[in-house]
C-alpha cells in the first residue's frame, strides 16, 4: 500500500479560506434576497450551502486516497464472502445519513424523500410504507412503542409501530441524527448544538441543553447515547458531557481533547460520533484528538490515547474498537488503553462506525464494502460488496446478523456467523 503525495499545507489553507469566504458571501446574498423578495432562491438554500462547505472542509481535512497495489487487491478479492439473508431498498440520500433500526421484532428505515418503512427483519419484506410528507434528515429512532424521525426544518415526527402519526414537535434547527427515546422521554439533537428532552406522550418540551459551539466545526450526524438514566453526548471542542435524562441537568463535563495548532482548521478537535458505554465506563473519540474512557458515575479519566476519528467506535467485554480517519480499525484494551491490533488494509479511506457481533467486528466503507474482522487480532475473515455506494452509518444488529443502509438506499442483511 502506498500513498499519493499530499498537496502542500499552504495550498490546502488557501483553498480552505476560499471556501469559508465563499460560504460567507453566499449567506450574505441569501440574507439580501430574503429582505428584498421574501423568498429563498433554490441556489442559496442554506442546507445546500452548509452541505457544500462541510463536504469541502472534510475533503481538506482528510488524508489523500489510498492506492492499493494488485497483490493487495487480489488478497481482498480472495477473502470469503459473507452469507447474505436478503436485500431491499429505500430512496437514495444525497445529504443526510440514515441508519435503519431494529426494535420490538421489526426493522425500520427512512429516506430523504419522506418515506418511513417497516420491514420484516427475517425476510426483508415490507410490512408498511408511509410517506411523512416531510423532507427527512435524521433517523430512524425507535423504542417505547414509537418510531421517530427528524426533518431539515427542525421537526420531530413520532409514529406508533403501525405507522400512525402520534405528534410533531418543533426544535431550533435541522435534526441530523436519530432521535432516541427512553423512560417516556424523547431526546433530540439539533444541528445548532442543542439537545432537547421532549415528552414522549405529546412532544412537549421538558428541557433543553445548549453546548458551546466554536466558529468552525465538523458537520456531524452523531446523536446521543442514553444509558442508566443519563444522556451522554460529545461536542465541538472535544468536550464530553453527561446530563440527566429527566431534567437535562449536567452531571459532569470533561475535556477529551484540547485544541492544538495555529489555524482554526488545525485546532478543530470535535467529537462527532456516538460515545459507547458499559456498566462502568463511557468511551469516546475526538477528531484530531484522543480516544479515551471515563468513569460513568463521575467522569474520572481511566485512560486516554492519541487518535483521530470523526467516525466512531464500538465496545465489547474486552476491547474498544475505533474506525480511524485514515481507513484503519484499531483495537484497545478496554481497561488499560493498551493497543492490541491495527488493521489498515481495508482498501478504503473512509469507514463506517464499527459494530461488534459475537467474535466479529463489522465495518462498512465508502465503496459499499462490508468487512468482518476477528475481534482478538483484527484479521480479515470475510467480506462482501453491496451497491458500490458509501456505507456511512454503523451497521445495525439483527437477531441473527446485521443490516446496512447505503447512500443509494440499498438495505443489505447479512449473517455475522462465520
Amino acid at each position: 500500500m502506498h500513498w499519493v503525495k499530499k498537496p502542500s499545507s499552504n495550498l490546502k489553507m488557501i483553498v480552505f479560506w476560499f471556501v469559508v469566504s465563499l460560504q460567507q458571501i453566499l449567506l450574505l446574498v441569501l440574507l439580501l434576497s430574503l429582505v428584498g423578495c421574501g423568498s429563498t432562491p433554490s441556489l442559496f438554500n442554506p442546507k445546500i450551502i452548509d452541505s457544500l462547505s462541510s463536504q469541502v472542509i472534510e475533503l481538506l481535512e482528510g488524508e489523500d486516497k489510498i492506492e492499493i497495489d494488485a497483490e493487495e487487491l487480489a488478497i481482498l478479492a480472495a477473502v470469503p464472502r459473507i452469507s447474505s439473508f436478503w436485500q431491499n431498498s429505500v430512496k437514495a440520500s444525497k445529504i443526510a445519513v440514515f441508519s435503519p433500526v431494529f426494535a420490538n421484532g421489526a426493522l425500520y428505515a427512512a429516506d430523504e424523500e419522506g418515506n418511513l418503512i417497516r420491514f420484516d427483519p427475517v425476510t426483508g419484506k415490507q410490512s408498511w410504507n408511509i410517506n411523512t410528507e416531510h423532507q427527512l434528515s435524521g433517523g430512524v429512532g425507535a423504542g417505547d412503542g414509537m418510531v421517530l424521525v427528524g426533518t431539515f426544518k427542525g421537526e420531530v415526527l413520532a409514529f406508533d409501530e403501525s405507522g400512525n402519526a402520534l405528534w410533531k414537535a418543533i426544535v431550533t434547527s435541522e435534526v441530523l441524527s436519530p432521535p432516541r427515546v427512553d423512560s417516556n422521554i424523547v431526546v433530540v439533537r439539533t444541528g445548532d448544538g442543542r439537545i432537547f428532552g421532549l415528552d414522549a406522550i405529546d412532544g412537549s418540551r421538558k428541557w433543553v441543553y445548549q453546548g458551546a459551539t466554536p466558529s468552525l466545526t465538523v458537520r456531524s450526524s452523531a446523536g446521543v447515547l442514553i444509558s442508566r438514566g443519563a444522556v451522554f453526548a460529545g461536542f465541538a471542542g472535544g468536550k464530553l458531557a453527561a446530563m440527566s435524562l429527566f431534567n437535562g441537568n449536567i452531571g459532569w463535563e470533561i475535556a477529551v481533547s484540547l485544541p492544538r495548532g495555529v489555524t482554526e482548521l488545525e485546532r478543530m478537535t470535535d467529537i462527532t460520533s456516538l460515545p459507547v458505554a458499559d456498566e462502568h465506563l463511557v468511551c469516546t473519540v475526538a477528531y484530531q484528538g484522543r480516544v479515551a474512557c471515563f468513569g460513568m458515575a463521575d467522569g474520572s479519566q481511566v485512560w486516554t490515547r492519541e487518535a483521530s476519528s470523526s467516525i466512531g467506535l464500538a465496545m465489547d467485554d474486552d476491547y474498544v474498537y475505533v474506525s480511524e480517519d485514515q481507513g484503519a480499525v484499531v483495537a484497545y484494551d478496554k481497561r488499560s488503553g493498551a493497543s492490541i491490533w491495527k488493521q489498515g488494509r481495508l482498501g478504503s479511506r473512509k469507514l463506517s462506525p464499527p459494530l461488534v457481533r459475537g467474535h466479529n467486528v463489522i465495518v462498512g466503507d465508502d465503496q459499499g464494502n462490508i468487512t468482518l474482522l476477528r475481534n482478538y487480532d483484527g484479521a480479515i475473515v470475510a467480506r462482501s460488496a453491496t451497491d458500490k455506494s458509501a456505507i456511512l452509518a454503523s451497521p445495525e444488529a439483527l437477531p441473527d446478523g446485521f443490516v446496512v443502509q447505503t447512500a443509494k438506499g440499498g438495505l443489505y442483511a447479512f449473517s455475522h456467523q462465520f
